[in-house]
């Protein structure tokens, strides 16, 4: 049986992190995921997908994530029941996240409302300094130096003649 799920998307509103009788971590989420079409209407719907994480992984969460905030989830999806307090069987279905990935970096939000600020891929082993963007387009950047070297003693194709392949060393 398979049980796997992959989501991308913002967070509804900030993390709740919660912790058990016992001290293991949880947090709790809900992911907006758009659809892949749009409505009669043309605008383009989403889906609430609520999500658990546990431990170290819910530490981060809570610490590192907002709402708004870009998450990739990778998970499986479980399904529960509890009795309401009106006394009605609630049934629930959850995504459990074995691994979130953080698509932006922490001050995105803040780098939206500055113009030229690069929004790709986030470097958390440091901030930028002094409140710069992580990329600056007309700024010189390095360039590998253009040395030419060939080396002839270890290329096997360097006899310069031709190369004998058999049916057998053909992979298809």
């Amino acid at each position: 049986m398979i049980n796997r799920v992959v989501l991308v998307g913002r967070l509804t509103k900030d993390p709740e992190l919660r912790y058990t009788q016992t001290g293991i971590a949880v947090v709790r989420f809900t992911l907006a995921v758009n659809r892949a079409f749009q409505s009669q209407s043309g605008e383009r719907e989403a889906d609430f997908i609520n999500c658990v994480a546990w431990r170290k992984q819910a530490e981060n969460i809570a610490n590192f994530l907002r709402k708004g905030s870009l998450v990739g989830v990778d998970g499986r999806i479980q399904t529960g029941s509890y009795e309401g307090q009106d006394g009605k069987r609630v049934y629930t279905t959850e995504v459990v996240a074995d691994s979130t990935q953080f698509l932006e970096p922490r001050n995105a939000s803040a780098n939206t409302e500055r113009s030229g600020a690069y929004q790709g891929a986030p470097s958390y082993g440091g901030q930028p300094q002094n409140d710069q963007p992580y990329y600056q387009p007309n700024q010189p950047q390095h360039q590998p130096s253009q040395q030419n070297y060939t080396r002839t003693d270890d290329d096997p194709f360097s006899t310069g003649g031709p190369i004998e392949v058999s049916d057998d060393d053909l992979p298809f």
